[in-house]
Order: structure tokens, then sequence, then C-alpha cells
């Protein structure tokens, strides 16, 4: 792919690669420049339609007070779902959802009326509450339990086994979108406790046991496990560091 070529990612968000030489002294690979978002969501938006084409999903989605500043091309978060605005009327943007995208996240069960978090990507000048969130869902979830107890509210979820490498006890998820802090995670399930603001202003206050959500492991998690994996060879130094990692409680 050309230097300034841009693609389409898994879930549907623009990415751009450029020289290095255009970031940093030096030339020669190529860098990848992609969108983010922090978890936070701006408000929430409702599907206007949802109309099948081909394999994919034309949607409409009216951004509500989030539509401000937006232009063609540019990627929003819709439920933790990084998708490209294709065209804009008034507040109402339209998005392309490939195959892959409707396979692995809950859009595929969208309709007219659903409502769905939203969030603009990140500027470079823009303060970072929550945590970095690509907008690349890994799976769904189902939640198990999503009520208050006498300690607060808590969501309770199941997820895919091998996600469990990734999700750890204070550790950052996003949930529809949403950055959140696990408090418990043992396989198949994990929990976090949510605060009124959040099911107020987010579309968790809407779900309901047997729901399924978009699930996001931390970006900064993912690195982390290649590079485990990356030293679990032959090398006898590598196998030394990964014993003391073990005994001293930073990994399993």
């Amino acid at each position: 792919m050309p230097p300034g070529a841009e693609s389409e990612n898994a879930n549907d968000c623009r990415v751009t690669l450029w020289p290095v030489s255009r970031l940093t002294a030096g030339a020669g690979r190529l860098t990848m420049v992609t969108n983010m978002f922090t978890g936070l969501v701006e408000t929430i938006g409702k599907v206007v339609s949802a109309e099948r084409a081909g394999a994919g999903l034309r949607l409409r989605v009216d951004l509500g007070r989030a539509a401000e500043g937006v232009r063609l091309g540019d990627s929003i978060s819709l439920g933790g779902i990084c998708q490209t605005v294709a065209a804009l009327d008034g507040t109402v943007a339209a998005f392309d959802a490939v195959a892959e995208t409707l396979a692995r996240t809950t859009m595929g069960g969208w309709q007219a009326g659903t409502r769905v978090n939203i969030e603009r990507s990140l500027r470079p000048s823009d303060r970072m509450g929550g945590h970095f969130v690509a907008g690349h869902v890994d799976a769904t979830g189902r939640i198990l339990e999503n009520r208050e107890r006498a300690d607060g509210w808590w969501l309770r979820i199941e997820a895919p086994a091998d996600l469990f490498a990734e999700i750890v006890a204070k550790g950052s998820i996003a949930i529809d979108g949403i950055s959140l802090t696990v408090v418990e995670a043992k396989v198949p399930e994990f929990s976090v406790t949510l605060i009124p603001t959040t099911l107020r202003e987010t579309t968790l206050g809407d779900r309901a046991a047997g729901d399924l959500v978009n699930l996001e492991t931390d970006l900064l998690a993912k690195y982390v496990r290649r590079a485990v994996a990356a030293l679990a060879g032959p090398d006898e130094s590598n196998r030394r560091l990964l014993d003391a990692l073990g005994r001293s409680g930073f990994i399993d």
C-alpha cells in the first residue's frame, strides 16, 4: 500500500499509513496513524435506519450534540465500534458496516430506534480521562447481572475464555464503548461496578440479563500479552525473567 493510502480495518475505522520520515528522523518503514477514543461517552445517539447492503449494513444514526464539528471521513465510536462517516445530513450521519463487523459485534441486531453510545475520536489536545480505546471490538459478552446490590450497582458479564489473558482486576475494559474498571475476573465472567452517572448517561442503564454487549480489552494488555508470548521461547534468560515475574504476581 503506498504512503498516505487509506484502508479499513475489521471494525470499519479509517486507518492511514505514512512513512516514518513524516513523523521521526529516518525513513523506510511505515507507521500506522489511527484514531483513538477515551471510552468517555459524549451522548446517546439513536439509529434512524439500518438497511442491508449486500453482506454489509448501511446505518444512519442521529448523533445529537456529538454531530458538532463532524466531517465526512471522521471516525465515530458507535456502541464501542469505530465507524467512518460516509454521509452527513444535519445531525444524522451514515455509516457502512462490513460483514466482519456484523459478525463480531452487536451491530447486526441494531434497528431503527436502537440507542447507542456516541464518542468522537480523540484529538491531541483533549484530556485523557478514560483509557486508550481503539474501537476495534474483540468479541461480544452476555450480561449475567445488571442490578443494585447492598454495596453498589454491579454489572456481571460472561465473556469468551480467550479474552481473560487481557482482563484483570483493576484493569480497564471497554463495554459498548464505555471505559470501565474491572473489579473481579475469573473465567468465564468478570464484573464491574457502575456509578449513577454511567447508568444515566450511557446505554448500560437500559441493559438487562441476557443482553449482548461489545467488549474491547485494554490495548496495553494486548501489547504486554504479545511481548510475554515472544519471551516464552527457547532463550533460558527469558524463561528466568518469566519465572521471576510469575513469582512476583505480575503474570499467572
